[in-house]
């Protein structure tokens, strides 16, 4: 195993604010390092502000200001940010760095030594209104290939093509709309082809001795476009421009994706440095005991996969072991809109919701893939309400509360009837952190979820409440049973919401902080616990709706894109035909636990469910849920089944009935799910 483990997230820019589809990815980084730190891990979160480019110098000039001064005030508001939703990294630094740039420039004369640069006239486009060489992002057209409108000038989003701004449809220029010419200017290239073998041995597949691990379809993408060939790489921008300049080349500056990812050495170099590390030990590692991951979206595969590499390689800089690609956020189904209100800023969301209710739900959503992950407002109070609320801060009030308020606050042995109980506890706490490890938190939160319902049943049946009169230890033994749970659910969630583990280590008065191993073994009997701390708060759907409306106002008057005004017509579909009560009785509606769930192959919208129906049996039943529900997120969730439904043999397999949600398309479902005391096989009324 390694011991140094270094975890990046890709870099914000600093020409804007932190929204949700940015923390996403940070969120995810952050229950990752904490979850590997909490299994006993030698582990370091370092990332920094892209701070270069035209953007920001063009932006700086509107604002009268220099580049400096822009950066500075955007990397104030970030990390304010970061403090806020709790995001705990070792240090955020910032590209514009000497750092930074001292290794930008190692690696490209690196480059230069090996006959890799070269330097020729190239035509591009040139914005006579503006007065200035255009960059790939301030031009705007048709993608080429596929024909996706409004794209920028160096790769397709909806397709994921790269290719040169010229060859864009219908190409403008982004800041003022012209039709831009042709001109020609020197650049300097990289000559990427000379990289194909190490890249093909690079990336292949661990049994094929490959070092980078990834995703394997991230990886077929990624050899898709070596197979095509490697065209040149132009790292040169013209100015107006703030950055580096390349050495050699004056009034030439490296394209911001070349120093972007050099940022991760820069902070690493400036975190060694103030807490005596050995910086060599992490990017010059030629024991294998240093384990580098990226995170990151799957639109910068590009940059990471290929670019990186190569430049890590010519500098001799330790390659990552993983890189880990992630979807983008969808909201309501649908790409983030600043008209509709959900293009969210993190700190208007900050202004009306706790950061424990989003992280718990972008972690209950993450299982590790690629697909793009939706945060359906409604889906998002249900959800945090029924898991966080209802199941896991119940159990505490209900346990917690209940011994220190009238049980004096000691505990007892945990009682014998629970030895099953306790014993699936800690299989599922002992699984966590392979989990998390997978980054797939989705599953480790549900089996959070399944210790708390689990006890909570448990104490329902025992009723403590009831039998404290005439037995009050059998009480104070029910209701410890209940800490204990309380504990290990803590323990499991410690990484998703570390600040609901530190209310419980104050209120059970933990001699040490938790972590996957301690959580396991109970408090003794006698132990004193201390007052209880309200750990979740229901959240409404009016402060949701007040999320979205202030999105809509502060973008608007910020002058943000507009998507049009005026309310969006839509039709209403007509009701089918009419049945009685008579029909409508003979539906059976079952409780159903989801066993397993997998991907149906050729056929993007179903899932294949296979169901325990209690005394009923099992049941395979495909559902059109694949766009709404990731199958690992389904497993062990209590469904609502049409148990009488005729088989229905469709060109997947055989569907043995129905299950229930709801919502405006395949995007945007809901499952119908019932609560923790129900058992499969019981009838839905």
């Amino acid at each position: 195993m390694p011991r140094r483990v270094l975890v990046t997230s890709a870099l914000p820019y600093a020409n804007g604010s932190i929204h949700l589809g940015h923390l996403l990815e940070f969120l995810q980084t952050d229950v990752y390092v904490r979850a590997r730190r909490l299994a006993g891990e030698d582990v370091v979160f370092m990332w920094a502000d892209d701070a270069h480019g035209t953007p920001i110098q063009v932006r700086a000039q509107q604002e009268g200001i220099a580049p400096e001064e822009l950066v500075a005030r955007a990397y104030d508001e970030h990390v304010r940010d970061f403090r806020d939703f709790q995001i705990g990294y070792d240090v955020f630094h910032t590209t514009h760095a000497p750092e930074v740039e001292r290794h930008v420039r190692a690696i490209y004369r690196a480059m230069e030594a090996r006959g890799d640069i070269e330097t020729r006239s190239v035509q591009q486009f040139y914005c006579d209104r503006d007065a200035m060489f255009l960059p790939d992002r301030f031009v705007r057209g048709t993608c080429p290939k596929c024909g996706a409108a409004d794209q920028y000038g160096d790769a397709c989003e909806d397709c994921g093509t790269t290719y040169a701004p010229t060859d864009l449809v219908e190409a403008a220029c982004a800041l003022c709309g012209a039709k831009p010419r042709i001109a020609t200017s020197e650049h300097v290239f990289v000559k990427l082809g000379n990289y194909e073998a190490f890249l093909r041995k690079a990336l292949a597949p661990p049994d094929e001795g490959g070092v980078v691990q990834m995703q394997d379809a991230v990886r077929n993408y990624v050899l898709g476009w070596i197979e095509g060939g490697l065209r040149d790489w132009d790292i040169s921008r013209d100015p107006p421009y703030f950055g580096f300049e390349i050495p050699g080349h004056p009034g030439k500056f490296f394209y911001v994706w070349f120093d972007a990812p050099v940022g991760y050495i820069g902070a690493t170099e400036k975190w060694c440095a103030e807490h005596g590390r050995d910086f060599a030990r992490y990017w010059k590692d030629t024991t294998g005991e240093t384990e580098i991951v990226h995170v990151i979206g799957k639109d910068i595969v590009y940059f990471h996969c290929l670019f990186w590499p190569a430049m890590l390689h010519a500098g001799g800089y330790t390659l990552p072991r993983k890189i880990q690609v992630h979807g983008w956020l969808t909201v309501n189904g649908e790409k983030m809109s600043k008209s509709r209100g959900t293009f969210i800023l993190a700190r208007t969301y900050l202004e009306h919701l706790p950061p424990d209710a989003l992280r718990y739900y972008f972690a209950a959503k993450t299982t590790g893939g690629q697909d793009d992950i939706d945060l359906h407002l409604e889906d998002f109070v249900l959800r945090v309400n029924a898991d966080l609320v209802k199941k896991a801060a119940n159990l505490a009030s209900r346990s917690v509360k209940f011994v220190e308020s009238r049980l004096g606050g000691t505990l007892a042995a945990l009682p014998r009837d629970t030895a099953d109980l306790v014993v699936r506890a800690r299989e599922r706490l002992a699984q966590a952190p392979d989990h998390y490890r997978r980054f797939d938190s989705a599953r480790a939160v549900r089996s959070a979820m399944e210790v708390a319902e689990d006890f909570n049943l448990y104490i329902t049946q025992q009723a403590p409440w009831k039998t404290i009169q005439r037995d009050p230890e059998h009480a104070r033994a029910v209701c410890s049973a209940g800490v204990y749970a309380t504990q290990v659910v803590a323990a499991i969630l410690k990484p998703v919401i570390p600040a609901w583990a530190e209310k419980v280590e104050r209120m059970l008065r933990l001699p040490e902080p938790l972590d996957f191993s301690n959580a396991a073994t109970p408090l003794e009997a006698g132990h004193r616990i201390g007052a209880y701390e309200v750990l979740a708060a229901p959240i409404s759907s009016a402060a949701v709706a007040a999320v979205v409306e202030a999105s809509k106002d502060s973008l608007s008057s910020a002058g943000g894109e507009s998507e049009g005004a005026g309310s969006e017509a839509y039709e209403v579909e007509p009701l089918a035909e009419t049945i009685d009560i008579d029909a409508f009785g003979k539906v059976d509606l079952r409780v159903a636990r989801v066993v397993r769930a997998e991907r149906v192959e050729g056929a993007s919208k179903l899932l294949r469910l296979f169901l325990d129906v209690g005394p009923l049996g099992t049941r395979t039943v495909l559902s059109g849920i694949a766009k709404s529900y990731a199958p690992e997120a389904l497993e062990g969730r209590k469904v609502v089944l049409v148990a009488n439904l005729a088989p229905r043999t469709m060109r997947f397999g055989t569907s043995e009935g129905m299950i229930l949600a709801v919502g405006p398309d395949a995007k945007r479902l809901t499952l119908v799910e019932v609560g923790e005391k129900a058992r499969p096989g019981d009838r839905v009324t």
